[in-house]
């Protein structure tokens, strides 16, 4: 069979992610129980943890010289707003009342940087000159380890912690009380 008609494994494993989450994400936005939610908020984040270190760790550095800083620096700031929200609802037990919204947010970025990836990227590492089956086994083998022993914190995750609840957040500034106005003279 020629090679530009096979089907690229690394690339196949990463859109298989992809489905993976966008699926949670439907089921998230059908769901009505709290307590289903909540169980598909935390086999999400899990998924987003997981395919975020096999990119960064492996996929992106393989693939970032021929695709261009462009694209792949824009890929890393996605990723980074991704990792903060993943941080902040895996900080929450799921009564807040921004966790919902929180959420809706996070699958909104994680289905725009999805169709980026799918639109883009992957399109262009199609056509790199790299083993893709060796690629796909070393991320493969990444990712069945992530998921055994847990995702270590990355840097996201520890700014969140150090504020302990009490940082700069919407859902923060919506418990304050407001500020007393002066009363209008008119």
């Amino acid at each position: 069979m020629l090679d530009f008609l096979k089907s690229n494994p690394a690339v196949s494993l990463l859109k298989e992610d992809h489905a993976r989450v966008k699926e949670l994400f439907d089921q998230f936005a059908k769901a009505t129980n709290r307590a289903a939610k909540k169980k598909i908020v935390r086999a999400a984040l899990t998924e987003l943890k997981v395919h975020a270190a096999i990119e960064e760790e492996i996929f992106y550095p393989a693939v970032r010289k021929p695709i261009g800083k462009e694209i792949m620096n824009e890929a890393d700031e996605e990723h980074h707003v991704a990792k903060l929200l993943i941080a902040e609802l895996d900080a929450m037990d799921g009564s807040e009342s921004h966790f919902d919204a929180k959420f809706h947010v996070l699958s909104e970025n994680v289905r725009h940087h999805i169709k980026e990836e799918e639109n883009k990227m992957l399109p262009k590492a199609k056509g790199v000159k790299i083993d893709f089956e060796a690629l796909r086994e070393k991320m493969k083998a990444r990712k069945e380890k992530l998921l055994a022993d847990g995702v270590p914190p990355v840097g996201e995750e520890v700014m969140v912690k150090a504020v302990k609840g009490k940082g700069d957040s919407p859902a923060q500034a919506a418990k304050r009380k407001a500020p007393k106005l002066p009363k209008r003279v008119t």
